[in-house]
């Protein structure tokens, strides 16, 4: 049961406010904004996605830069309420096209037409884009999509030779092409998030990757569509873990375990791995996976610590790209907590580095590095000079590290999972639309110990 439902941009602005109980003060968005940026200025890493004040439950999810937040009073499944959260979030891009700052200020209409229909009395009522269709009767107003800042994986998929047009992912699902035309198109999306930690001397100790594959499709009359996977996969380990197809390099795929959506039919999924499913309106997750199976991690990490004086020390990181050179990682960021008595820090990247910077956070004593893209191949050096306020009197490796990494890879996946066919209903022998499938792999945890 949710008592308010409010957006909130990174300024904290209030962009959307429905009180839908009266339980809560009116001021609980100030109150939420001013504790999560307490929980940063404290040194601490972001707030938790739960918290209570003052006998209210806050919730929050980010999305693209904005908190979409809950609050209740009463005790309620923090997972429901996360969940529920993120749905709203994706009904809204499915209606406006573009999640974004700008787009909710100039559709509040109708933002608050699809919260009063998503949500009533503060209890759930559908968050089905496709339900809401004919409850939702405010057309949207379209945003420039060429002016957003790239944050969602949509907007990273612009590699090889046939690139995604720009504007093909921010459509609403009600809105018409100019001229009252619909482009038939469909996305599918491999999206992996992988987790592993790496000992110090450069063993993988846990391996793991959360995958989904996402669909959106712009199809009208919502034709049959058969997706086809990979024919050597398997479910579940059934005997050794390890098969002697998997160490031969192109072996087996192996998921520990998966789910589907409810649209989707396995009639013939046992027989050739085929998943037959009419289409939702907007983005729907059609599988969700899971594997554990040892893989090649995309990055292998190196770090060193040297003492180098009385009150110095000197660090060394090292990364080396293992996937090959026509990929491209982008936006990747290096961490490494530093001794809490670290005063100063002094950077030295190799020659001729381009798009790279780095950063001393002096509240949190945390070395930064960020490097703009990193191509396949390739291998990175940064070196820190640390100016220490005592002496070290444990070993240096103890009171720091370890070194993690962020990054997003367009266009790869390390699960070696694919989409071998997308075959779409035929209504007519003219009747061809447009199929995009698309990879990308991030991080989610991706830690070397030192």
């Amino acid at each position: 049961m949710i008592s308010q439902f409010f957006v909130l941009s990174q300024r904290g602005d209030n962009i959307v406010f429905r009180d839908y109980r009266g339980e809560v003060a009116k001021g609980s968005a100030e109150i939420f904004f001013r504790k999560v940026k307490f929980w940063k200025e404290d040194g601490q890493e972001e707030a938790p996605p739960v918290f209570n004040v003052d006998g209210v439950n806050y919730f929050h999810v980010k999305v693209v830069g904005l908190l979409f937040v809950a609050t209740t009073r009463v005790n309620v499944s923090p997972s429901l309420v996360l969940e529920l959260l993120q749905r709203i979030a994706r009904v809204i891009k499915d209606y406006l096209g573009v999640l974004s700052e700008d787009s909710l200020r100039k559709n509040f209409v109708l933002v608050y037409e699809l919260l009063d229909e998503v949500i009533d009395f503060g209890y759930v009522q559908t968050t089905s884009t496709e339900v809401l269709k004919s409850y939702v009767f405010n057309e949207p107003i379209v945003v420039d999509a060429a002016r957003l800042q790239p944050l969602g994986p949509a907007a990273i998929f612009m590699q090889g030779t046939k690139r995604m047009p720009g504007t093909a992912v921010t459509k609403s699902v009600v809105a018409n092409e100019p001229g009252g035309r619909k482009r038939e198109e469909i996305f599918v999306d491999i999206i992996e998030k992988i987790s592993v930690t790496f000992s110090s001397s450069g063993y993988i100790l846990t391996s793991e990757i959360d995958g989904t594959i996402q669909m959106k499709s712009y199809l009208s009359g919502n034709p049959e569509i058969r997706l086809a996977l990979n024919e050597d996969l398997s479910i579940g380990r059934g005997g050794s873990i390890y098969d002697y197809r998997s160490s031969s390099g192109s072996g087996a795929v192996i998921l520990d375990d998966c789910n589907f959506h409810e649209s989707v039919r396995l009639d013939s999924f046992d027989m050739d791995r085929t998943l037959s499913l009419v289409p939702a309106d907007g983005e729907f997750p059609v599988m969700n996976y899971r594997m554990t199976q040892e893989f090649k991690p995309p990055f292998r990490i190196n770090c060193l610590i040297e003492e180098a004086g009385q009150l110095k020390a000197e660090v060394i990181i090292k990364i080396r790209a293992e996937f090959p050179s026509n990929i491209t990682a982008n936006t990747v960021v290096v961490q490494m907590p530093l001794p809490k008595y670290t005063t100063r820090a002094s950077f030295e990247l190799e020659p001729g580095a381009v798009g790279q910077r780095t950063d001393f956070k002096e509240a949190n004593k945390k070395l930064e590095w960020g490097l703009k893209k990193i191509v396949g191949g390739s291998e990175h050096t940064l070196r820190a000079k640390l100016t220490f306020s005592q002496e070290s009197h444990a070993n240096i490796t103890k009171e720091a590290g370890p070194v993690s990494m962020t990054f997003t890879i367009p266009m790869y996946n390390v699960s070696r999972l694919q989409v071998k066919y997308l075959q779409i209903a035929k209504k007519s022998s003219s009747y061809n639309p447009y199929r995009w499938v698309r990879y990308v792999t991030q991080s989610n945890s991706y830690v070397a110990r030192i």
